[in-house]
């Protein structure tokens, strides 16, 4: 296998910045269901139909669904993949914009009744975005708030206008060369507001939409909320106060205390006057802004309060949080009652018709009647208690176990999700991860292919990840999480080249047996094989972005590049064990030379993406077979007789050879060494004399046969040893070291010759 330095292509220098790493991430056999928590939920009614809503979800599994009813059944009718990270909100905006934002630091929009087009990445939060509000009346404005304290407010109709941009002018969109064409977005400047609040605009290379910043918090934001005309703006966070903003301007006008932790949640009423908000001092509260002040405290819940929905009069509001219970209560009466429990804590809430749907940290989401246009319907069941004003006292009531009976036990409907990966275990060939989900189902991985190759049920996982041990010594040529919910493979160069095994391990036929197989270059193969068929047959562009057209000269530069590139792409084929699914297929998650991070499935590669989309490393390993230097590739070790044996030292001195060489490889040089080096009219085996003439003896590689010269008919039988334990002869050098020599000093191997039998 070819290798060169990784000074190659910048002229010898060092590289100073870290390599961008790519992930692919496996999906199970169902990828129309989530995999990971509800964080975000939200209803489109149809303005085609009255009588069709769709119902749209954003989960930590870093994709959102759109969902259809078919009367008492729903179906999801599309996935939006493109965020890397948790989908933390989602709002709809204007007539069917769907707009997102996520741990990626992102806010994206999407045409929410396409297959999933995402229309425009944004990126000017400087860390995790955490919430979305938008105005009901006047949808084109969305504000977005993060960890960063930043909160941004978009008009969303004049960040969609298509902008015409200069030559050489960076521009990012989910929908760039990774992602489809023709969808880039300008990086946008900023305007910020001063301790003045007085807006000043940011020079900036780019002539594209810049959104209006809301400059003042100190600490992180959680919560934003804003009214139906779009006037009115309340944000909170971990400073546990709520600031009120003019999104039209950025300008602060007021800033509310009362709330002891952080600000979790917030709702608007459709004049902007009065607010509500929910916190982690397990504590919702009822403002009003023009007086600023707080009128009521509502002791309902006995933990942080995450979520809430308010009733369209805005006289009574629902609410849930890390109790795991869905509570409604009357804000003039303060009277309280428990809709439901759950098994998880819940997440965000949406109101459809006369029911409510609620989202948990669970992966399905279920609709549980509310009577939402007649919540009094409810308390006339009975049931019901007094919300008082100090926390302590819910807690204490929940303590005693004095809390009265939900006034429903079964959803009307459960959108069902798969359970999320809880506890995961590399195995030992490095090929292979034992999983457990929540529900304890465990299952056996094949992380070359994409596959599940063995589910075993619920059965302990420790004792399964025991019955499955090898001794076998693999590097580490990958790492795994499981924050999506699902397994998410890293691949990161230099590291993730250090492992081979040879064809004949892998069962690769046409490959001759000793062919070493880098695993990491195999997989990328197998990840990019459809990107790669893909581009073959897309005809070169033959225009400079410039406008110019190419010379005669250059479009024969490029036709031959073509070809040499289709040949070699088609002379490399992907070896059955790494050939991943067309159904449920990974998704790859990387960063190329320009734009920022994507997302995409490798069956949805068109063959028009910029081969700048992705990591430079990836597509010299793939197109060029060019492979970083490794470290550790070959392993130092000594050969030396059995002590007490009379067998001659067939060497001297320190030998290197490659960590996978198996043991059989050794035994076979001690034995060409010693039958080429030494006449055998006399051998000498473990002290025993044997004269010469053909003898019944097995050598390292099978009988002897009848006709060959006589130092090809005596082959002698060895044994290879390491710690006085011999050794099995499908044993690579690296099992040696890490499990029976376990040294850090260079590795003894002894010999011996002994009579077959």
């Amino acid at each position: 296998m070819h290798r060169v330095g990784s000074a190659g292509s910048n002229g010898g220098s060092v590289r100073t910045r870290k390599e961008k790493k790519l992930t692919y991430v496996l999906n199970d056999a169902n990828d129309t269901k989530h995999c990971a928590g509800i964080n975000c939920l939200d209803v489109l009614k149809s303005s085609v139909s009255s009588d069709q809503s769709y119902l749209f979800t954003g989960s930590r599994d870093g994709t959102l669904k759109r969902w259809q009813f078919d009367e008492d059944a729903t179906f999801c009718s599309a996935t939006f993949e493109s965020h890397v990270d948790w989908v933390n909100d989602a709002a709809l905006a204007g007539e069917s914009t769907l707009v997102s934002c996520s741990s990626d630091t992102t806010v994206k929009t999407w045409d929410g009744l396409s297959d999933g087009v995402c229309t425009r990445t944004f990126r000017q939060h400087s860390d995790y975005v955490t919430c979305l509000a938008v105005a009901a009346k006047n949808s084109n404005f969305v504000a977005s708030g993060g960890l960063g304290g930043e909160v941004f407010i978009w008009d969303i109709e004049a960040a969609l206008s298509p902008v015409t941009k200069p030559n050489d002018t960076m521009e990012d969109s989910s929908s760039n060369g990774a992602n489809g064409p023709g969808n880039s977005v300008p990086i946008t400047s900023l305007r910020t507001v001063g301790s003045s609040n007085n807006i000043s605009v940011q020079s900036s290379p780019s002539h594209g939409y810049t959104p209006t910043i809301a400059k003042g918090h100190k600490e992180s934001v959680y919560a934003l909320a804003m009214n139906d005309t779009g006037t009115m703006l309340v944000s909170g966070g971990t400073e546990k106060v709520l600031r009120v903003w003019d999104p039209r301007t950025g300008s602060k006008s007021m800033k509310l205390r009362g709330h002891t932790d952080n600000v979790r949640v917030l709702l608007l009423d459709p004049t902007g006057r009065f607010c509500l908000s929910g916190s982690s001092d397990s504590m919702i509260r009822l403002w009003d802004l023009g007086q600023q002040r707080c009128l009521h405290t509502y002791a309902v819940h006995t933990d942080s309060v995450w979520a809430l929905a308010c009733s369209p009069s805005f006289s009574h509001v629902y609410s849930g949080g890390r109790d795991q219970c869905l509570y409604l209560t009357d804000l003039a009466t303060r009277e309280s009652v428990l809709l439901c429990t759950k098994e998880h804590p819940v997440q965000q809430l949406a109101l459809q018709d006369d029911s409510i749907w609620v989202a948990t940290t669970d992966s399905s989401v279920e609709r549980w009647p509310a009577e939402v246009q007649s919540p009094q319907k409810i308390f006339q069941r009975g049931g019901s208690f007094l919300a008082g004003n100090l926390s302590f006292n819910r807690a204490r009531v929940s303590l005693e176990g004095l809390n009265p009976p939900p006034a429903y036990k079964e959803p009307s409907i459960t959108v069902p999700g798969t359970h999320p990966i809880v506890q995961h275990e590399i195995l030992n060939n490095k090929r292979q991860i034992l999983t457990k989900d929540a529900a304890g189902s465990v299952k056996l991985w094949d992380i070359t292919r994409g596959v599940v190759v063995e589910e075993y049920g619920k059965i302990s996982f420790e004792e399964k990840k025991d019955e499955l041990f090898e001794m076998v010594s693999i590097p580490s040529w990958f790492t795994v999480d499981t924050r999506l919910g699902c397994l998410s493979v890293h691949l990161e160069t230099p590291q993730c080249f250090s492992a081979e095994m040879y064809s004949a391990d892998l069962k690769v036929s046409g490959r001759p047996e000793d062919d070493k197989i880098n695993l990491a270059r195999e997989t990328l193969k197998g990840l990019l094989g459809h990107w790669l068929a893909k581009k073959k047959h897309k005809p070169k562009p033959q225009v400079l972005p410039s406008g110019d057209s190419l010379s005669v000269k250059d479009t024969k530069k490029n036709l031959i590049a073509s070809k040499s590139e289709d040949s070699s792409a088609a002379n490399d084929p992907v070896y059955p064990p790494f050939e991943f699914p067309s159904v449920s297929p990974p998704s790859i998650i990387t960063e190329g030379s320009q734009g920022g991070p994507w997302r995409k499935k490798i069956t949805e590669f068109t063959g028009t993406e910029d081969e700048k989309d992705f990591p430079l490393w990836c597509l010299d390993a793939v197109l060029n077979n060019r492979l970083p230097p490794r470290d550790n590739a070959k392993l130092s070790f000594f050969l030396h007789p059995c002590e007490g044996s009379n067998v001659q030292v067939v060497t001297l001195g320190k030998l290197s050879a490659p960590r996978i060489l198996r043991v059989h490889k050794v035994t076979n040089y001690v034995v060409e060494k010693m039958v080429l080096d030494n006449p055998l009219d006399s051998l000498a085996i473990d002290g025993a004399s044997v004269s010469g003439g053909p003898q019944p003896l097995f050598a390292g590689n099978g009988l002897l046969q009848p006709g060959s010269k006589p130092w090809q008919k005596l082959r002698p039988s060895i044994e290879i040893l390491c710690n006085n334990q011999v050794l099995s002869p499908d044993m690579s050098l690296a099992t040696v070291r890490a499990y029976i020599w376990k040294k850090p000093e260079d590795l003894i191997l002894n010999y011996r010759v002994a009579i077959a039998r």
